[in-house]
């Protein structure tokens, strides 16, 4: 059975930072892309960041570019979400994703359809 557990999520002021962890059992994610999706108050789930395996040029929504990081460890069969300068407008649940094969790049968001592997997500808001 295939899971991906979430931590790292929070109550944090504007301009703090957090990073986010995905801890992933059940599958070896060499080869598989992850991803990290997120879905504010009111708002449809979109897709944060992505990466390969091996990794290549990362996918950053327009928004976050600058702030965030996405890394990966197949070692330790975990993938992070490097937050910085966080914003009110990031307040969301954020989601791990991963996916055997998918196609990621710079220039194009991640497709959530293309993902069968997800986390639960982790709250993260942004408030002072």
């Amino acid at each position: 059975q295939v899971q991906l557990v979430e931590s790292g999520g929070g109550l944090v002021q504007p301009g703090k930072a957090l990073t986010l962890t995905c801890v992933v059992s059940g599958v070896n994610l060499h080869r598989h892309t992850v991803a990290w999706f997120r879905q504010g108050p009111g708002k449809e789930r979109e897709g944060v960041s992505c990466i390969t395996d091996p990794p290549s040029s990362p996918y950053y929504k327009d928004s976050v570019k600058g702030r965030f990081t996405i890394f990966r460890d197949n070692g330790e069969n975990a993938m992070y979400l490097q937050m910085g300068n966080l914003k009110v407008d990031d307040t969301a649940v954020y989601y791990c994703a991963a996916a055997l094969r998918v196609f990621c790049n710079a220039d194009d968001p991640p497709n959530q359809g293309d993902f069968p592997h997800w986390g639960q997500g982790t709250q993260v808001t942004v408030s002072s």
